[in-house]
């Protein structure tokens, strides 16, 4: 079960850009993995075509693994896990299992 949703703000907790944090870009769920904006930056090599005119190298944002990333509270001001809990009109909403401040508003 994933818990992350689009524009989420995360915090990476490994690999190469551990510490740093952005918003969620794009969820892939059937990879389990997210694209945070600005972080996991790769090189990609590409050839002039019909949608580019010029070739050349790129910097575009690599998907993360959704175990490297944690839900960032901005209350608690770090990454904390995060619940689910029903609420008075039997829709579900998130929030931070340290301050009890809901994610979902």
């Amino acid at each position: 079960m994933m818990r992350l949703k689009k524009d989420d703000k995360v915090m990476v907790i490994g690999g190469k850009d551990k510490g740093k944090s952005g918003k969620v870009k794009r969820v892939l769920y059937a990879k389990d993995r997210v694209v945070v904006e600005k972080l996991n930056l790769v090189k990609r090599h590409t050839k002039p075509g019909m949608d580019q005119a010029q070739g050349g190298i790129i910097e575009k944002e690599a998907s993360i693994h959704r175990s490297n990333v944690m839900l960032y509270c901005d209350k608690c001001e770090k990454a904390v896990r995060s619940g689910v809990r029903k609420m008075g009109d039997n829709s579900n909403a998130r929030y931070c299992k340290q301050c009890e401040e809901l994610f979902d508003k």
